[in-house]
């Protein structure tokens, strides 16, 4: 069927022109944080806020009153988790995956890159994504709590100061020659 009556299609269009402006406050009052795609947690509540507005959005079973409470119990739940992980980082353990070092000096960690489901084919095209053809050109490769893959070229490797978070990191410097 094309639509089941008109009312359908009216009920959609007023519930939307509400429900519409009504997320962006919330989402701007909440901040940038609150649709990042830092770790897995907020991908996952940015997926759900979207689940949580078709529903509004479709379902004659939600009325607009819950389906806003639900949309705000999110983003404060969300806003809440973020705040408590900046607050009190050991609560970070229990909110977020840690990163994951999967090639260290060009050589690449097959045990670890097993224990998180990564192929060698996949952290090469990481590589190529990146313009280096050359594994051994690699100071590290990180599996980041976002699921991306973040690559380190020797050239950039400075102080490798932006590994100090990254567990099993065995030294701060890249190998010399080689």
């Amino acid at each position: 069927m094309m639509w089941q009556s008109p009312a359908d299609l009216l009920r959609l269009l007023v519930v939307a022109l509400l429900v519409y402006p009504v997320l962006v406050v919330i989402l701007r009052v909440s901040g940038k944080r609150t649709l990042s795609k830092l770790n897995a947690f907020d991908f996952v509540v940015t997926v759900a806020l979207g689940s949580t507005l078709a529903t509004i959005l479709l379902s004659r079973d939600v009325s607009l009153v819950e389906g806003i409470l639900a949309l705000v119990l999110l983003v404060g739940l969300q806003y809440g988790a973020a705040l408590l992980a900046v607050r009190w980082p050991p609560s970070q353990r229990l909110l977020k995956a840690r990163p994951t070092l999967l090639l260290r000096d060009g050589q690449l960690r097959y045990e670890t890159m097993r224990s998180v489901r990564v192929a060698e084919s996949e952290i090469r095209q990481a590589a190529r994504s990146q313009g280096t053809g050359d594994l051994g050109d690699l100071a590290a490769v990180v599996l980041e709590t976002d699921g991306t893959l973040s690559i380190i070229t020797r050239s950039r490797f400075g102080d490798g100061s932006s590994l100090t978070d990254v567990p099993d990191v065995p030294d701060t410097s890249p190998r010399q020659g080689g």
